[in-house]
């Protein structure tokens, strides 16, 4: 036993001493303990100090509210995420029960505790259910989603949720309300606390697999670029292996490809600063034309419309886009009408989003086959919690094939065996078109089934309870119904339990696992088995040519060497799969050390940060060096121009000469700040942090907006054998730079032109320039 189980299983036996105490309490005594851990959290005991006693309060409250006393391995769990591990507890032994433990302990010091979840289906379920328990307790629990998607909470209802002692939500959700919450325009418009402690649920799939898509707020549109037509038309006329190509889903140009994009637009050299434009256009309708799927990666609807597919579980993804104009150069190559190209106003990966938490934890079914990752992105070492009850599954061997006809031959054949002794078979296919074709061959068959494409998470976890029952066949992708528990029917264990059939290989062993743990919970029994081919979508990444010598006809092939192949593919995608992470984290962490400086200066501005008018003074004056540095032959004209644009919408003669219009700029300067000053009094102070507030959100969108895009249009730049991420965080550097300056001449600009009037309440009501 390794020094962590030690601990663990310490910590369960102090649990049990206490569990045989508060056995003997009253209804009352026992909510009363509540106020008492408060209190003891008060006079500075620890959380941890807690833990045995409050651990064993809430073990009986589950008992008393819900008739479900946690397992001596539910605690464990439980101590483990209280203890911040992220926890491997296998499908069916109650992952839900587990969290109340340290959700109760960590709601008691009155910072946030937040559970988040797959999908709104389950955190609006868990927070029905466990809730119970908490206000037994005398804690305060809410959702932070809604069962209808489309219904959205206003500021001061997730005031109401962020304010409560627990909170069940999905990670989009706190994503999004972590980002707007940092786009308020005033301190009581902020909803949210500090974060504290976090539980993720299915924690593999939010910090693995979603990881690398950013989570992304967008404005108002940007001016409609005219280069996605001459763009899109030029890389049709573009040939592969000479001008551009493919490797590993990356496209580029090759020396030839640059000279002749330089030729074809009239440009001295395609990497410089001047066109800029040219080469991200030219990178999108690339990657729109040679990376992006029709069917794969999107569809088009019948009203013209472009929309994403989620290929992990092949659901549509509407509303959402691709960023810095990769959406719009996919339109372009459908020939629909483009839509709005959107400015990037917030963004953040889970990655950063849950790093903001001092303490976090997870849970999952399958999270120790990617511990070595977790531990060097997460600094989180993953602790395997043994089952209630040993493992009665049985998992049989992979059925290998050349062509996905035989494959899809053969899991029709098994499916219309057991289904004949009334066995409940769940079949699980990792794309959407696959479920499609089992349940066409199923209906030939005359076998009724359900069919689940994660589309609706209500209503799925509805049905796919019931594929535990006697003669019922269901067809789901390999994330519908996540987090749902397979109960068996009456008779279903006599017939050897749920038989799970898993249709092609999957991108990694983990979504492997994940669907063979839907049969056999809990000790019962139940059957596994994976039928894969050489057609399956993961061994696209080994290429046509290479594989097309293997699918001929009449050519025979061993199934060793079929299992070799399917296997280097799986190989090949989870190691692209973690350098994709790794990337994402390394891009992605340039924007998080931006973001940090501006969210701070922010939320001291709302908090009624003063600025110090020698500090603003010293700006202006800067802001007129830098003037005067880049215009040394200043004429009268610019001169004028650089006031009306910046210091004041009417002229004034000084009394000075304009000999030295440099000087006669500060004078100017000098003048309109302290008639600014003078108009609004004791209001100057606030005038000014709002203006300042403005200039910092402006160039904070600029920057944002900027970032996303560089990230698109520097990857043609690996023709020159260049150091991407190093490209990246030099343009950055610049950038930041250069956003702080523009930030500087925007907030004098909005401090001297700005034109106040108040509203009701004494309110100051700002019109910038």
């Amino acid at each position: 036993m390794n020094k962590i189980d030690k601990r663990l299983h310490f910590l369960l036996g102090k649990v049990k001493e206490e569990c045989k105490k508060v056995k003997e309490l009253s209804d009352y005594e026992l909510k009363n303990k509540t106020l008492e851990f408060k209190e003891r959290l008060h006079n500075g005991e620890t959380t941890d100090d807690l833990l045995p006693e409050a651990f064993a309060v809430c073990c009986e409250a589950d008992y008393r509210v819900l008739g479900m006393f946690p397992y001596d391995v539910q605690i464990l769990g439980g101590i483990a995420l209280h203890l911040c591990y992220l926890c491997e507890m296998n499908t069916g032994e109650g992952k839900t029960l587990t969290a109340t433990m340290p959700l109760y302990l960590n709601g008691l010091t009155g910072k946030s505790s937040i559970l988040v979840t797959a999908n709104e289906y389950l955190a609006i379920r868990d927070a029905e259910e466990m809730g119970q328990v908490y206000k037994f307790l005398g804690l305060s629990v809410e959702a932070g989603v809604k069962r209808d998607t489309n219904e959205k909470l206003d500021n001061d209802s997730k005031k109401d949720v962020y304010a409560a002692d627990i909170v069940y939500t999905t990670h989009g959700s706190l994503g999004f309300d972590y980002l707007l919450n940092n786009l308020v325009q005033s301190k009581e418009d902020r909803f949210m606390r500090d974060f504290y402690y976090v539980i993720i649920d299915e924690a593999d799939s939010v910090l693995l697999d979603s990881a690398s898509m950013p989570l992304v707020i967008s404005g108002s549109p940007r001016v409609q670029s005219n280069l996605y037509g001459i763009t899109d038309f030029f890389v049709t006329t573009l040939v592969e292996d000479v001008h551009y190509e493919i490797e590993d889903k990356k496209v580029w140009l090759t020396k030839e490809g640059v000279e002749y994009v330089q030729r074809y637009f009239r440009i001295e050299n395609l990497y410089g600063e001047e066109n800029y434009d040219i080469l991200r256009h030219v990178v999108l309708a690339l990657r729109a034309h040679f990376l992006l799927e029709k069917d794969t990666d999107y569809v088009v609807t019948d009203k013209g419309e472009v929309v994403l597919l989620d290929k992990s579980t092949g659901r549509k993804m509407t509303g959402m886009k691709l960023r810095g104009g990769s959406h719009q150069a996919i339109e372009e190559k459908e020939h629909v009408e483009l839509s709005d190209e959107q400015r990037s106003v917030a963004s953040i990966t889970y990655q950063n989003l849950f790093n903001l938490f001092p303490k976090m934890s997870g849970m999952s079914g399958t999270i120790k086959d990617g511990k070595d990752e977790l531990l060097e992105v997460y600094h989180k070492q993953v602790v395997v919690i043994p089952p209630n009850k040993p493992l009665a599954r049985i998992d049989l061997p992979d059925q290998y094939f050349k062509t996905s006809e035989e494959q899809f031959d053969a899991v029709i054949k098994e499916t219309v065996k057991r289904h004949e002794t009334g066995q409940p078979v769940l079949l699980i296919a990792s794309l959407i078109s696959d479920t499609e074709m089992l349940s066409k061959l199923l209906v030939q068959e005359n076998i009724e089934h359900s069919v689940l494409n994660a589309n609706n998470a209500f209503w799925e976890a509805e049905i796919i309870k019931e594929a535990g029952q006697k003669n019922v066949v269901t067809v789901a992708t390999s994330m519908a119904g996540r987090g749902t528990d397979i109960r068996l029917g009456p008779g279903v264990k006599e017939l050897g339990g749920l038989c799970v059939l898993g249709v092609g290989r999957m991108n990694n062993t983990r979504d492997e696992r994940q669907a063979r743990g839907r049969a056999g919970r809990q000790g019962e029994p139940g059957v596994s088995m994976f039928y894969v081919s050489l057609e399956d979508d993961v061994c696209e990444i080994l290429g046509d040519d290479f594989m097309e010598k293997y699918i001929e006809k009449d050519k025979y092939i061993s199934k060793r060497r079929i299992k070799k192949l399917v296997n280097k593919s799986q190989k090949i995608k989870e190691e692209s799969s973690v350098f994709q992470r790794k990337n994402s984290v390394d891009y992605d962490s340039v924007m998080q050390r931006q973001k940090t400086i501006m969210y701070k200066t922010r939320n001291d501005l709302l908090d009624g940060m003063s600025l110090d008018e020698n500090v603003l003074k010293q700006i202006y004056v800067n802001n007129i060096n830098e003037f005067a540095k880049d215009h040394k032959k200043m004429d009268d004209k610019t001169m004028y121009r650089y006031i009306l644009d910046n210091l004041a919408y009417r002229l004034k003669e000084l009394s000075v000469s304009s000999a030295n219009k440099k000087d006669y700029l500060k004078q100017y300067a000098d003048m309109a700040f302290k008639d600014k000053k003078q108009v609004l009094g004791n209001r100057f102070s606030e005038y000014c942090r709002l203006c300042t507030l403005k200039a910092l959100d402006d160039g904070w969108i600029e920057e944002v907006d900027y970032l996303q895009q560089l990230q698109a249009a520097i990857s043609g730049r690996s023709t020159a054998q260049r150091n991407l991420l190093y490209e990246y965080q030099r343009e950055a550097r610049l950038s930041f730079r250069d956003m702080e300056k523009s930030i500087k001449k925007a907030m004098i600009r909005n401090i001297l032109l700005g034109e106040v009037s108040f509203g009701k309440d004494n309110e100051m009501i700002i019109l910038y320039p």
